[in-house]
């Protein structure tokens, strides 16, 4: 699913794409641009939470040899140089775990806008299937829109395809809460797996956008 696709007359296989027909084709590319967008903002954010996690780990091996060091010699004063350098580094250490929860925020943030921009595709849809209804009657025309999908289906898909990426949302924004604060390894590296692996993103929700292409004829059957 490799770059952007645009609606125009070369790649249209109907030879009258108006009304309905027409509206249906082009939310279908908006519909594959939207998932190219997000993949790039999903390897992103992967790459920013990765770094994240790297700082966080590092700060708390430092801060648990600290304890170590001191606990170690309690009958001996540290130097000032050893006094000075500690303060340093954990502060220098918080600027750059907040820089990158600053970077991860505003991938999330991007996220947001890309699934807003599929709830106004839904609606599109939604208002399509009423239109199809209120011309034909519940049953639908007779003859499908492109092979053989009628409106109402075409509507069913795109709120499947809403629904995984909604899920999935609302789970970067839970890594993107919990991350920063997570000290041991082993959560970490779930919540860097789950943001790469995208559980609520399953092969059937990009099947659905396949079958989607397809049968608007973005792609060739």
């Amino acid at each position: 699913m490799a770059g952007d696709i645009t609606v125009t007359q070369a790649n249209r296989k109907c030879s009258a794409v108006t009304g309905s027909t027409r509206k249906i084709k082009d939310n279908a590319a908006d519909w594959h641009n939207l998932m190219v967008r997000w993949e790039k903002l999903n390897e992103d954010g992967f790459n920013v939470a990765g770094n994240l996690v790297d700082i966080r780990l590092t700060r708390s091996q430092s801060d648990q040899l600290l304890v170590v060091d001191e606990s170690s010699s309690p009958s001996s004063p540290s130097s000032p140089s050893s006094l000075s350098s500690a303060p340093a580094q954990q502060t220098s250490g918080a600027a750059e775990l907040q820089d990158e929860c600053c970077k991860l925020q505003d991938v999330v943030g991007k996220m947001v806008v890309v699934v807003k921009k599929m709830e106004r595709l839904t609606a599109s849809q939604q208002g399509l299937q009423d239109l199809e209804e209120f011309q034909f009657g519940l049953e639908g025309r007779k003859c499908p829109l492109f092979h053989s999908w009628s409106a109402k289906h075409f509507n069913e898909l795109s709120r499947v395809l809403l629904d995984s990426f909604s899920q999935e949302l609302k789970l970067k924004q839970t890594i993107l809460q919990e991350l920063a604060h997570t000290a041991t390894s082993d959560l970490c590296m779930v919540y860097l797996s789950c943001w790469l692996h995208q559980p609520f993103i399953t092969p059937q929700t990009r099947l659905t956008l396949e079958a989607l292409l397809l049968e608007t004829g973005h792609h060739p059957l």
